[in-house]
């Protein structure tokens, strides 16, 4: 009913307004928070890392890392805060997320707004670590004249204090910085990366996310650049720039476009990206999650974990452990002990 009555008042808010009281609810405890849920079936590891349960926060819901804590105990298995950029920056102008609530959808422009890495860093380190996987997104500068260094700076300043990192090359707000999922660009960049993470001196596993709006040909290289240089798994996708089937007016506002119009357009590219990598590199899958069903579709078309965000607009907090029992229950019906068993059982429906 708290929930209920909590979501009704933000729907009447400007979507960017409501995302703001929605972090401050969680911040000064107004929110209830069932903790984390997770079973034998549901415990799973990915890159290394030892997850409660497979169903994680993607970035963008926490973008400066304020509310740590609080999402800690909202029932995800891990938390992806970011994106964070080396400097400071507003972003895009306002207006800059519009809910298409008859799609089920969300178009976002912030083009990386940031509070920079020097802000962002004490948070970090400040966390308890026992309070559960935290990762960070890298961002780059509008302004940067070297994008690649700019994804090296940001894991060296926050690299130190969290579980993973993840290198956004896939935003399509910020100008240009989708050409970076090239092959040439990609494997240049991601080589400084890794050479980032070598002179922190920890094994901190680090993902690359990519846009759903690639070919065969898109796929096959990045899986090339990801194996060749080590990346420990790839999150799959980010915001499209199609608006095919949208029924909402503002349907044409520019952005990526987020929730459920996504769904098959990113569980295709996971399944693809799944093939093309033959398995062998963990896939994070995003993109339409809004019900148990969809996260277990994306695990069997090959995701060994999954992550939400647009779906909470509509339907709460809630649904986190709503996804996570189900989840269970879908694992336990049809005879799979583990996530890892289930994971890309069913990939070839989706080619």
């Amino acid at each position: 009913m708290f929930e209920k009555l909590g979501m009704a008042a933000l729907q009447r808010m400007d979507p960017e307004q409501a995302h703001g009281m929605a972090l401050a609810a969680l911040r000064m405890g107004m929110a209830p928070l069932p903790g984390v849920v997770t079973t034998d079936r549901l415990r799973t590891q990915v890159a290394g890392l030892d997850l409660p349960n497979p169903v994680g926060l993607a970035a963008g819901f926490d973008k400066h890392a304020t509310a740590l804590v609080p999402l800690s105990r909202a029932g995800f298995g891990f938390v992806e805060v970011g994106a964070v950029t080396p400097r400071p920056q507003p972003g895009n102008p306002r207006p800059r997320l519009f809910r298409l609530t008859d799609d089920e959808a969300v178009i976002n422009r912030f083009g990386f707004n940031s509070e920079g890495m020097a802000a962002v860093a004490p948070r970090l380190k400040a966390r308890k670590r026992s309070a559960g996987i935290v990762g960070l997104n890298l961002g780059a500068n509008k302004d940067s004249a070297d994008r690649s260094g700019d994804f090296a700076q940001v894991l060296t300043a926050c690299g130190p204090y969290v579980d993973f990192v993840t290198v956004n090359v896939s935003s399509p707000n910020t100008e240009k910085l989708r050409d970076l999922q090239g092959k040439d660009a990609l494997d240049a960049l991601m080589a400084r990366v890794m050479f980032a993470r070598e002179e922190l001196g920890r094994p901190l596993p680090v993902f690359l996310k990519i846009a759903p709006d690639l070919n065969d040909e898109d796929i096959a290289d990045i899986a090339e650049v990801a194996t060749t240089r080590g990346v420990d798994a790839i999150v799959a996708t980010n915001t499209t720039l199609s608006r095919e089937g949208l029924k909402c007016p503002q349907a044409q506002e520019a952005g990526g476009l987020s929730g459920a119009p996504l769904f098959e357009l990113s569980t295709q590219v996971l399944a693809r990206l799944h093939l093309a990598t033959k398995g062998q590199i963990p896939l994070i899958g995003v993109g339409g999650i809004g019900s148990a069903a969809d996260a277990y579709a994306k695990i069997c078309a090959g995701a060994s974990a999954v992550q939400l965000y647009s779906a909470l607009v509509y339907k709460g907090l809630s649904l986190v452990t709503d996804i996570v029992r189900g989840l269970d229950t879908y694992l336990e019906r049809d005879g799979f002990k583990s996530v890892a068993e289930a994971t890309g059982v069913d990939r070839d429906k989706w080619l």
